[in-house]
């Protein structure tokens, strides 16, 4: 495990495993670095792939007051503490903090997205879900939280709720799961503006699922639209989390993006 101090003086955890082109892989929201366990091994086959804990979980530090912009800030910490030209995939929440983060960071290479929560429009955030969240935590029901996220906000199907509870990781996304409801009213006071990006060249891959709600498409195709040099890939008969339940797909899906030939897998 190394250490990169962010901007704001925050320790950030990161590990780095494989050989090959750097990429780092940022997780999303109730995660760790851990969220990439299934994919990790195929990955490390062509890549030097870094992965890091967030603020506020894991190994990482945290600071007193919590805003969306120190996120992107860490990421960008890491990418130059890597150095040379780093490949950077985001998921959900973290493929927004990827986002904003590929307008700071010089050295990136490529850029994938997967469906990262430019709003909250449409997945049953309302005032009253905010309080509720908000109650749960105070009470220090942290499982609850946990759930009432993947529930209410990611929409995730029961079997795979069971599946995920049933994981060796669910007490460490219990013990984060104070960082859900910050990062939640992050996304829902995050203004996208395209023009911001109407000048970033990097080739970007925007991961969708098949079997996503509406909402994420639309997202993607808002993205699309942005991007100067984007494409959409859909991760057939997938929602949220390919990750877990498709490790093969989203692992093929990436290494075709980054320019290595399926015959050296």
């Amino acid at each position: 495990m190394d250490l990169v101090s962010s901007k704001d003086g925050t320790s950030i955890a990161c590990w780095h495993s494989g050989a090959g082109e750097r990429l780092l892989l940022v997780h999303g929201t109730s995660g760790d670095h851990l969220a990439w366990t299934p994919v990790l091994p195929a990955l490390e086959r062509h890549f030097e792939v870094w992965t890091l804990d967030r603020r506020g979980r894991g190994q990482s530090g945290d600071a007193q007051g919590y805003a969306f912009e120190r996120e992107c800030e860490d990421v960008t910490a890491v990418m130059d503490a890597i150095g040379g030209t780093v490949h950077l995939l985001g998921h959900s929440f973290g493929g927004l903090c990827a986002l904003e983060a590929a307008l700071l960071a010089p050295g990136i290479g490529k850029l994938i997205l997967y469906e990262p929560p430019i709003s909250l429009a449409g997945s049953g955030w309302s005032p009253a879900l905010d309080a509720k969240f908000e109650a749960l935590l105070e009470a220090g029901e942290r499982e609850e939280v946990l759930l009432l996220f993947f529930r209410k906000i990611v929409k995730m199907p029961p079997h795979e709720i069971a599946a995920m509870r049933a994981g060796v990781h669910w007490p460490e996304r219990i013990a984060e799961a104070h960082t859900i409801h910050r990062e939640l009213r992050g996304i829902d006071r995050y203004v996208f503006t395209p023009q911001r990006f109407h000048r970033l060249k990097t080739p970007v891959l925007l991961l969708l699922g098949g079997e996503s709600p509406p909402r994420r498409r639309h997202i993607a195709e808002m993205l699309h639209r942005a991007l100067p040099s984007s494409r959409i890939r859909i991760l057939q008969g997938q929602q949220h989390g390919a990750i877990r339940t498709a490790p093969d797909l989203f692992v093929d899906a990436v290494v075709h993006f980054l320019g290595i030939q399926a015959s050296e897998r």
